[in-house]
């Protein structure tokens, strides 16, 4: 059995999950988010605990067990804590500017790049070099961290570029070290 997929989620309280056949609701503090989970998976909500269970032993249903409880995990983690990811920019002249709902980066390019921030997520510029992302959907806070990533990779041989915070990047040494 799947040890991820057998794991006991304890709901914290002021956070409700409502299950209505295949369709999971959560409900917490920092907002709601809904789910439809494969009808190949039982969803349980007894005593403040969520498990899930699986009606047959076949492979796909096997796969669909771990993933259906680590998903019911970020929910439940999202609308009671939140998600945050943190984005570093290094680089000489590289930065970013809130303008509306769009991030402008300056990122080496002859252009800025914009950047649009869905209405779900909250992201702060504390300092030019620095971004906040926040919300309360794990897929959406990454996704959008990936997204300004990719304007401007880390370079392995300056260190410049767009990276989260804490990230190492592996330096190369470049022709002239080599001799």
């Amino acid at each position: 059995m799947s040890r991820v997929g057998k794991r006991v989620l304890l709901i914290p309280s002021g956070t409700e999950v409502l299950v209505k056949q295949n369709i999971v609701t959560v409900k917490g503090k920092l907002g709601e988010l809904t789910r439809t989970f494969s009808p190949l998976i039982v969803i349980k909500v007894e005593n403040n605990q969520v498990t899930t269970e699986r009606i047959n032993e076949e492979k796909h249903t096997k796969q669909l067990h771990g993933t259906t409880n680590s998903l019911l995990s970020g929910m439940i983690q999202g609308v009671s804590v939140g998600f945050r990811k943190e984005i570093e920019i290094k680089g000489v002249g590289y930065k970013a500017t809130l303008k509306g709902n769009q991030i402008e980066i300056l990122a080496g390019y002859s252009h800025p790049v914009l950047v649009d921030i869905p209405s779900t997520l909250k992201v702060e510029v504390p300092k030019p070099v620095s971004i906040i992302i926040s919300g309360n959907d794990k897929q959406q806070v990454g996704q959008l961290a990936a997204v300004i990533r990719e304007v401007r990779k880390p370079n392995p041989y300056s260190g410049k570029g767009i990276m989260y915070k804490n990230e190492v990047i592996r330096r190369k040494e470049g022709k002239k070290a080599s001799k």
